[in-house]
């Protein structure tokens, strides 16, 4: 009996695989089934699909990009190119359009507030339009203050950190290095928003851009003046062919003495500045631990 039945299982495994193999479909047709799937899929089950999607993707961060582009659209041209170069010196890696909706997040608050206030407060109605307006000008105000006190901070990091930065790369080119090397030697040694602005410079000419060219834009995700007048010479020494050296020596004594100047600078007005201290608080607590007593004194004898 089993000599019968091998036999016949194994005819009907040969007949089967010889079958699946003579009807395996092309590679079209598979395509083809796929993209009906597919398409089934979507046309039966839409709502499946959306809910699949996290509410933050569905919902919140389309509303967000809705409220920036009509936000956005409403702003000059000027004002989204000066708020982009803003950005770009304050070195932060949000994008345009993360700031935008930001400054149309706070405005919208703002304006919320100053509703509520002249619905609900129960006050005069100057003082209401008062508590609005400031509310409404400090909601437009505050993204654009935020943005230039990041700006100068940054700014002044980089002013701070310049003329040693430059007093390095002028000892490093003397002693025989290139100007790339004694930069990125400068961008290795230190810390600071100053070498990474050289490191992405280094990247830039690393990657094929001219110098030339990487300076300028140095330049212009800096806005130092410094720095500019430092990046003007350098490319000017490279057009007309003078030492490098020498114009670096040059540079770094100026550099130097624009940091005495500025020292002397804030010494001198270190007294006017600290004259309204001195006024608000200081002389009325001395006014009433002087003439108090006495005050006290003179008003129990009446």
């Amino acid at each position: 009996m089993l000599t019968i039945l091998i036999p016949l299982a194994v005819f009907g495994a040969v007949v089967a695989l010889v079958n699946a193999l003579l009807s395996k479909p092309s590679a079209a047709t598979i395509e083809s089934r796929i993209t009906d799937f597919r398409q089934r899929n979507v046309a039966l089950a839409p709502d499946e699909v959306d809910l699949e999607v996290p509410f933050v993707e569905r919902v919140l961060r389309p509303g967000i990009e809705g409220i920036s582009n009509a936000f956005g659209s409403v702003l000059p041209a000027s004002v989204l190119a000066g708020i982009q170069t803003q950005l770009m010196m304050a070195g932060k890696k949000i994008t345009l359009n993360s700031f935008v909706t930001f400054w149309a997040i706070c405005l919208v608050v703002c304006v919320g507030m100053a509703l509520m206030i002249v619905v609900a407060a129960p006050m005069p109605l100057v003082q209401k339009a008062g508590m609005a307006l400031f509310f409404v000008t400090f909601g437009w105000m505050l993204p654009r203050t935020w943005l230039k006190g990041q700006v100068k901070a940054r700014q002044k990091l980089i002013i701070k950190a310049l003329p040693d930065s430059l007093d390095l790369v002028t000892t490093c080119v003397e002693a025989g290095l290139g100007l790339d090397a004694a930069l990125a030697r400068v961008a290795e040694k230190t810390e600071g928003p100053f070498a990474d602005d050289l490191k992405q410079m280094l990247r830039d000419v690393a990657m094929g851009k001219l110098r030339r060219d990487a300076l300028t834009e140095l330049h212009l995700r800096v806005g130092v003046d410094e720095l500019t007048n430092f990046i003007n010479s350098i490319i000017q020494a490279e057009q007309l062919g003078v030492g490098i050296a020498q114009v670096l020596r040059v540079q770094s004594d100026q550099l130097r003495t624009k940091r005495r100047q500025r020292a002397e600078k804030a010494a001198h007005e270190a007294p006017i500045k600290m004259l309204f201290p001195l006024v608000l608080f200081i002389f009325p607590a001395f006014l009433i631990v002087i003439l108090g007593p006495a005050l006290i004194r003179i008003a129990t004898n009446f």
